[in-house]
């Protein structure tokens, strides 16, 4: 293993080589205290706001370039590593005119304090690379999804995003890009250090891994950073050793195999999510509100999984359709179904040194019925307060096997045993629903936090088995036609 300390990235257009201070400095401090960007702000340093957006590109092993809106605030700089960065700053013209999403801002009216207006005009900036100069306004609120703004209204923002498109047309970074990426792609292994032992690793290969995490058990496992991020940035957690897992090529795949979908460790939410949506069309909505667009450009799809947070939205609808974990430990690999690998709050049934390699999706059966459910207090950019999974596989009206699980009810993503119990081999009526509903007392003992009540999520649980009854039988769009008419 090589040992390479100096990270390599673009800065609008311009080749920077930087020895981070710290393995967790964040790309929005170095912004604005080394390069004095200040356009990208600190409004919310968890992400959600959208003040600090940046424009990412990647080269991708095809040697396309892959442009995305990212938070610069809960990134890590190491992670640009072979990338490239544009900011508010650098993507007017040379002769100072303005690029059309910044154009479009003025002539719609689009800015009033000014302070979230750089994030707007990035994700604005990111539509335009990826070709999107005249969106949709459904294109528009899916990609402004992480921007919010407190003054101006988000119609005049809307309208400008829609109309970058009536300017003279703007040439988008070509080949000459591509291959100024090329040139800098990572190669060797990254490590960052700090006198104090701090240390950041970015491995290039999946055997890098391995071998660095089987050495170094007790590391954090770095992908999108949209929740370790925050243990920086919110809890001022001392991170003693990071392993940064975004660079490797070996975990940004996507294969069909042996019926079902093999999804990589580094695969982004926002790539991983459309292959599904193929198999299970009814995840498209929580696709679009899970959290936000910069949020899924850069969180990884098998990150949410392999967090066992008890709140993810991910673990649910997996667990559902069955899906299993690939864990690897040096050259050894096993697999495991997900609802296994949670043991308990934080604990999982992971060896020391071993780490979630992929996750495998069940291809779609026609005989599944299925369905997720997201409860949260905002549609967009929201964590669930109640998440719930159904799949069930019905025959001649009787259910065959009952698969069900919810998120935000336990300490862990968790299946309800005691009513998929009570609906195997029964009639698929409303007898038997009441009966599971009235079981679902056995399954899950849920809390009160900030945001829902335990008797709020323990009644919407229940009622959210009755809306999958509803919707599988057509009894929900009767009940609909006999309320209007």
């Amino acid at each position: 293993m090589g040992n390479r300390r100096t990270i390599r990235f673009l800065l609008n257009g311009e080749l920077r080589e930087v020895v981070p201070t710290s393995p967790t400095q964040s790309l929005l401090t170095y912004l604005r205290e080394d390069e004095r960007a200040t356009g990208t702000k600190e409004g919310c340093a968890e992400g959600d706001c959208g003040a600090c957006t940046v424009t990412e590109a990647e080269l991708t092993e095809t040697g396309e370039v892959r442009f995305r809106s990212i938070n610069a605030c809960i990134r890590f700089l190491p992670t640009f590593d072979g990338r490239a960065i544009w900011t508010v700053e650098g993507i007017a013209s040379p002769d100072g005119t303005l690029h059309p999403a910044q154009q479009a801002m003025v002539d719609h009216h689009g800015s009033q304090c000014g302070f979230c207006t750089p994030g707007f005009v990035m994700s604005m900036y990111t539509m335009y690379q990826n070709g999107e100069s005249q969106p949709s306004r459904e294109r528009v609120l899916d990609c402004l999804s992480g921007n919010l703004c407190r003054c101006t209204g988000y119609r005049p923002i809307v309208d400008a995003a829609m109309h970058m498109g009536d300017y003279p047309q703007v040439k988008t970074c070509g080949n000459s890009l591509a291959e100024q990426l090329k040139a800098i792609r990572p190669e060797t292994l990254l490590e960052v250090s700090t006198e104090a032992g701090n240390r950041f690793y970015a491995p290039a290969t999946v055997e890098e891994l391995a071998a660095l995490y089987e050495a170094n058990p007790d590391a954090v496992i770095l992908a999108g950073g949209t929740d370790v991020g925050l243990w920086v940035t919110k809890h001022l957690m001392d991170l003693k050793t990071v392993i940064y897992i975004g660079g490797v090529q070996g975990l940004k795949n996507i294969e069909q195999r042996d019926g079902g979908i093999e999804i990589g460790a580094a695969v982004l939410l926002n790539d991983a999510f459309p292959v599904v949506v193929e198999q299970y069309p009814e995840m498209e909505e929580l696709w679009k509100r899970f959290s936000s667009t910069p949020i899924r450009n850069s969180g990884t799809f098998v990150g949410n999984l392999a967090n066992g947070s008890p709140i993810g939205d991910n673990p649910p609808p997996m667990i559902a359709v069955g899906a299993k974990v690939v864990l690897r430990k040096g050259d050894r690999r096993r697999e495991m179904a997900l609802e296994d690998l949670y043991l308990a709050y934080r604990k999982q049934a992971r060896e020391e040194g071993e780490f979630v390699e992929s996750v495998i999706v069940p291809l779609r059966r026609e005989s599944v019925k299925f369905a997720v459910y997201k409860l949260s207090k905002r549609y967009d950019q929201d964590i669930s307060a109640v998440c719930a999974a159904f799949a069930f596989e019905i025959e001649n009206g009787r259910v065959k096997d009952a698969r069900i699980a919810y998120g935000g009810m336990a300490a862990t993503p968790k299946r309800a045993t005691a009513a998929e119990a009570v609906l195997n081999g029964a009639s698929w009526d409303e007898a038997a629903v009441q009966k599971a509903m009235e079981a679902m007392d056995q399954d899950y003992q849920p809390m009160t936090d900030m945001r829902a009540t335990k008797e709020y999520r323990m009644t919407t649980a229940k009622n959210l088995v009755y809306r999958f009854y509803l919707e599988t039988t057509g009894e929900f769009e009767a009940s609909l036609y006999a309320a209007n008419n």
